[in-house]
């Protein structure tokens, strides 16, 4: 009955729980002693055997559960990682979740001693990275770190085997990639210029966007690690191209996120709720990624930086960094960008007032400020 079996399982329970190591005959007696009134010996006997029979299969199970994964770990390649920032140490945990063994390098203690906790092997340089794989990601924060972690004293070239295929996800100047890819070209290697788009969240979540530059043939190999760290690999052509759409992206993000700050202001002002005024927005002609996923009102969107005084995300000055290359491949290419050298200027004067470690969308606290400064 119901009943019976309840009661029997609160006496299994009661007996599993207890560590006696008494020997055969005192725990035989006890298994009977303890019985419940309304369960019989036969029948506890009975579900004893089936209990036993359970824990063996269960135990078999997992040893060969653990056994699979062992194997799975062993046939990943270790993946080379360097810059484990707010992008890159989502990242390299994503590759570890997915059974990649990591060799890891970043200037801060801090976040490879974090890494290291969840499974990573540790690095002293760039160069010491480079000389255990055959496959490595880099996110860096701009030119200059790429040139001294890939071409610098103890960097990854003064090590990289023969056929290494090297991912750099940073945004640069495309022709640092351009400059790059040479130089490991002539070591045999491989390089591709993979930068994301997506944010923080999305690096967390594994729902990133690559835009890779680099050689026909060597995309599939790439897509085959990026794959586990985005939902979106699109090949763009050659080496360069994949920073040359990052920045186009980056500057039509910086436009709307400044139009963003500036209606949702000018709302707030006009006195419409915030909440209300977004849902608006985006049910209407004016919704943008901006507006609908990464608003800049705290409050109006959870789980982003405007709801957390405007830490972690994407810097103000990386995004400032990033509207200088684009207007720098404007002016090569004479192309005529007002907005992006208007939304260029904004962002260099948030840094100047201390924005600069604050994410980009803070560009509607930055507003705010101003009108109080009137």
């Amino acid at each position: 009955s119901l009943l019976n079996a309840d009661c029997f399982a609160e006496w299994l329970l009661s007996l599993a729980n207890s560590t006696s190591q008494s020997p055969c005959r005192q725990r035989q007696h006890r298994f009977y002693s303890q019985l419940p009134d309304s369960v019989s010996p036969s029948m506890a006997l009975t579900v004893s055997k089936i209990s036993k029979l359970t824990i063996l299969m269960t135990l078999r199970e997992a040893r060969r559960t653990f056994s699979n994964s062992a194997r799975v770990m062993a046939s990943q390649p270790t993946v080379g990682f360097v810059g484990l920032g707010n992008m890159g140490n989502h990242m390299a945990r994503n590759l570890l979740k997915k059974g990649y063994p990591v060799v890891a390098y970043d200037i801060s203690q801090e976040s490879l001693a974090a890494l290291k906790k969840d499974g990573a092997s540790i690095a002293s340089s760039p160069a010491e990275v480079a000389q255990g794989v055959t496959k490595l990601v880099s996110m860096l924060p701009a030119s200059a770190e790429v040139q001294q972690v890939y071409a610098g004293k103890d960097g990854i070239f003064s090590t990289v085997q023969k056929g290494t295929l090297l991912l750099d996800s940073s945004t640069i100047d495309p022709s640092v990639s351009q400059d790059m890819a040479a130089k490991a070209e002539t070591l045999g290697a491989v390089f591709m210029d993979a930068p994301v788009s997506g944010g923080v969240n999305a690096a967390r979540d594994g729902a990133l966007t690559f835009m890779v530059g680099g050689p026909d043939g060597s995309f599939p190999a790439a897509k085959e690690i990026l794959d586990h760290l985005g939902k979106n690999i699109v090949h763009c052509g050659a080496v360069g191209t994949g920073q040359a759409a990052k920045i186009c992206n980056n500057m039509l993000l910086a436009i709307s996120m400044v139009g963003t700050s500036e209606a949702m202001n000018l709302g707030m002002r006009l006195g419409l709720d915030p909440k209300l005024l977004a849902s608006v927005l985006n049910t209407s002609s004016g919704r943008c990624w901006s507006s609908e996923v990464y608003n800049p009102v705290p409050g109006v969107v959870q789980g982003v930086p405007s709801g957390n005084d405007y830490k972690g995300g994407f810097g103000t000055a990386l995004m400032m960094k990033d509207l200088g290359l684009a207007q720098n491949a404007a002016s090569n290419v004479k192309a005529n960008t007002p907005l992006g050298a208007a939304v260029l200027q904004i962002y260099r004067t948030m840094v100047n007032h201390g924005f600069g470690r604050k994410d980009f969308s803070s560009a509607f606290l930055f507003l705010q400020e101003q009108e109080k400064s009137k």
